[in-house]
């Protein structure tokens, strides 16, 4: 595999890729070609083939790709080839509908544990996941592996918890409160905000063509 600064927008169409191709998967397509893929994602064949070339060669000449090879060698460039634990934070509407989730552990993402405050949700389970007090979140990820922390929290205490994260040894966070993290740059961070997306709809929206 090449080593090479990838754009972050490549980065983001990599995930699209895969789904696409996972679909494919499904309905036993064994080949596909970059006009054909493209086609079906609405994007050319010439950016599917400058895309995949920051990583190596994966087409054949007049054959195309080979789609479950294709799958899978996309999903070891996305991390999927392993397992990940992640704890959430936040046992609200949100941190309830995330540990509910069965399509994060299809794709490796192991909901392990959820910390809340309060006292009507510890003890309880969220389907199989079980809500811990947040005074045992240091015990608990001293005593177990912890590769991301989802953050469902108020934005007043996100980045202060997010901090105490990263001392207990945590240095993947996906962040849905509303605020920026601050971490330090070794620290991976992919932030969710909700509300920032309904607004770039609400502008595509009032932009539509009369």
């Amino acid at each position: 595999m090449k080593k090479q600064k990838v754009s972050d927008a490549v980065i983001r169409r990599l995930p699209r890729y895969y789904r696409y191709l996972d679909d494919l998967c499904n309905n036993n397509i064994v080949r596909i070609s970059s006009s054909s893929l493209g086609e079906k994602m609405g994007i050319t064949a010439s950016q599917i083939r400058q895309d995949l070339s920051c990583f190596g060669e994966f087409g054949q000449q007049g054959y195309g790709y080979n789609v479950p090879y294709l799958k899978n060698e996309i999903g070891k460039i996305l991390g999927l080839d392993r397992d990940y634990h992640v704890i959430i934070l936040g046992a609200g509407n949100l941190g309830h509908a995330l540990a509910n989730y069965a399509g994060f552990e299809k794709r490796g993402f192991v909901v392990s544990a959820v910390f809340d405050v309060s006292p009507d949700k510890i003890g309880q389970k969220i389907g199989h996941t079980m809500v811990y007090d947040m005074k045992d979140l240091e015990g608990y990820v001293k005593g177990h592996t912890v590769d991301i922390a989802a953050l469902t929290l108020p934005k007043s205490i996100a980045p202060a918890v997010a901090k105490q994260l990263v001392q207990y040894g945590v240095s993947a966070f996906w962040n849905f409160a509303a605020t920026d993290l601050n971490l330090p740059g070794n620290i991976a961070v992919e932030n969710v905000h909700l509300a920032e997306s309904l607004m770039r709809l609400s502008y595509n929206i009032s932009n539509l063509p009369e």
